[in-house]
């Protein structure tokens, strides 16, 4: 249990590669549906038929739904308006969803739920955090894939198609974590949460953006955690981690069609504004993380990990993948980077001490004013750092490869 542990062991094979070199949450709240399956029914009586709810908090951090200008995106890949289209790369990596390596792999045993009756006290909810916000993340992309594919069938019948598989991936990821929960006693209502969260509209643009963002951080989050635990098996405390390995790739391989998308589309790439809002996504993606991570500190310590250098790691890989396709990425090899970081923790630390305060709105309110000028100020700080100049629009053909 992290809280009873007297030493956390770092991820200190990742030292060598740590070379020293956004979002105010906001209070609006509203409820998920969360079902509870209760452990034994009583023969007596009958289980009740409504689930119960818990409340959680929505901020800027929270995991969202996206929705987008469907018009445009018909527009953007019309083989006949954008003559950018590489019809074979598409197909090459159409494919490669076809073959769904993970077809089988996502296969539950007897280890879930005997694992997770072992777990109580702080762990055991720090994990039932981590299962829902992921399966709600996983579920975001599902619904955002699956409209595309619909969208794009008579434009781009290979793009739309990429898309539908990509939703198939998705989807299979939201339910195996959401069947993660039942080892809890709970499960996520995904019809309800489709219905109930408000949607975040980007322009398709940024859409590519921050979905390949996504996916290639999400990448090597997985492979990070995977190789770590593979390295200490004592921290192996809950078997959903053994899966990240092949699971990643599914990430890699998301990633790699949104880099795909973006050559198709070089004006998102190959003048000024494209090196602004490159380096803005960037930002906003490992600050998100970096913010995230450090509220859930026992998670991360829970299964062996340093938090911060682990986030260090991911960050520092992500961003130099990211350097193959983006114009302009951030310098986050300069130990300024980190240290903007680790000071916008403390501020982010500090504006929800606030809002847990028992001082009425308006004083709450006052006191957040002169946080938040501080927590812009460190984000303008670090996106005005000296980016590195990156990206080429003339890549070699796509050739499908594992990344390790």
């Amino acid at each position: 249990m992290a809280a009873e542990m007297a030493l956390v062991k770092p991820i200190s094979k990742f030292s060598s590669n740590l070379r020293p070199k956004f979002n105010t949450p906001r209070t609006v709240s509203y409820s998920i549906r969360m079902s509870a399956t209760p452990t034994t029914t009583p023969t007596s009586t009958k289980p009740s038929k409504k689930p119960n709810k818990t409340s959680i908090k929505e901020t800027l951090l929270t995991p969202r739904f996206y929705t987008t200008d469907f018009d445009e995106m018909e527009t953007l890949f019309n083989t006949e308006i954008n003559k950018n289209l590489n019809e074979a790369e598409f197909e090459a990596l159409l494919q490669e969803f076809k073959t769904d390596y993970n077809q089988t792999h996502f296969v539950r045993n007897k280890e879930f739920k005997e694992a997770a009756d072992k777990l109580d006290g702080p762990l055991r909810q720090i994990f039932v955090e981590f299962l829902e916000r992921s399966c709600t993340a996983e579920f975001s992309g599902f619904l955002l894939y699956k409209e595309l594919g619909r969208r794009l069938k008579k434009t781009n019948p290979v793009v739309a198609e990429i898309f539908s598989l990509m939703s198939r991936d998705e989807a299979r990821h939201a339910g195996f974590l959401n069947k993660g929960l039942s080892d809890f006693n709970l499960a996520l209502d995904l019809g309800f949460l489709t219905k109930a969260r408000k949607y975040t509209f980007f322009k398709p643009k940024f859409i590519f953006y921050a979905t390949y963002l996504s996916e290639k951080i999400g990448y090597w989050r997985y492979i990070t955690i995977y190789r770590h635990l593979k390295t200490n098996p004592e921290y192996q405390c809950y078997p959903i981690f053994k899966y990240f390995e092949n699971w990643c790739q599914d990430e890699n391989r998301h990633g790699d069609f949104f880099s795909a998308l973006m050559k198709a589309q070089p004006q998102f790439l190959n003048d000024w504004k494209a090196k602004l809002w490159s380096r803005f996504f960037c930002l906003s993606v490992y600050v998100t993380m970096y913010l995230n991570d450090c509220q859930r500190t026992d998670f991360y310590e829970g299964i062996g990990l340093n938090t911060k250098e682990f986030d260090m790691h991911v960050i520092i890989e992500t961003n130099r993948t990211t350097a193959r396709i983006f114009p302009a990425v951030l310098d986050v090899e300069n130990p300024e980077f980190k240290r903007k970081l680790d000071r916008m923790v403390v501020i982010n630390e500090k504006i929800l001490a606030v809002g847990e305060s028992d001082d009425n709105s308006l004083v709450k309110n006052l006191k957040r004013i002169p946080l938040i000028a501080a927590l812009v100020s460190e984000l303008l700080a670090a996106y005005l750092m000296p980016p590195i100049e990156s990206g080429s629009v003339d890549f070699a053909e796509f050739e499908p490869r594992l990344v390790y």
